[in-house]
């Protein structure tokens, strides 16, 4: 799927992540899970949380997507995000995407799901994702890349982009 490189924009890269990317990854999760931090006033307790969703979350991701590729974000060889994707034989799954907090807002998600897109038109696959009701920041920007509502639950959205037929 990846046959030819991604084009992302200036100073963009994704790269494989290895096992020494580790740490970069479970601090990033927890920039995202401001949700635990609003629940645990006790620094153990919120450790203990935080440590328990993020194995849950790569034992999940690993059991559902076995297959995903797992990359690591960089501007200017730097890590400043993940993005886990599924390349399936019937459409490419954006698993997981990340970004540290003072890399969102720059346009480099729009960048790599645009860059992932091209991937996915390249092989006449549709792309799709899972949203939650709660981030209305990225549902926007899903919107504005052509992604549209597939299927809907009480707390998530299925989203779905199909590439264009020449």
């Amino acid at each position: 799927m990846l046959g030819s490189p991604l084009k992302l924009p200036d100073g963009l890269h994704i790269r494989p992540a290895t096992p020494a990317d580790a740490p970069f990854l479970e601090s990033l999760f927890r920039t995202t899970r401001d949700d635990l931090q609003l629940l645990a006033d006790d620094p153990d307790l919120l450790e203990l949380l935080l440590r328990q969703q993020y194995r849950a979350q790569q034992l999940g991701h690993g059991q559902q997507f076995p297959n995903a590729h797992h990359f690591i974000i960089e501007k200017q060889q730097e890590a400043v995000g993940k993005v886990l994707v599924d390349f399936g034989h019937n459409a490419v799954h954006l698993v997981d995407l990340a970004l540290l907090p003072s890399a969102r807002g720059l346009g480099f998600g729009k960048g790599v799901l645009r860059a992932l897109q091209a991937a996915a038109q390249r092989c006449a696959l549709p792309m799709t994702l899972v949203v939650a009701h709660n981030n209305p920041l990225a549902q926007q920007l899903y919107l504005s890349l052509g992604f549209r509502l597939d299927a809907s639950s009480a707390t998530h959205d299925q989203l779905i982009w199909y590439p264009q037929s020449h």
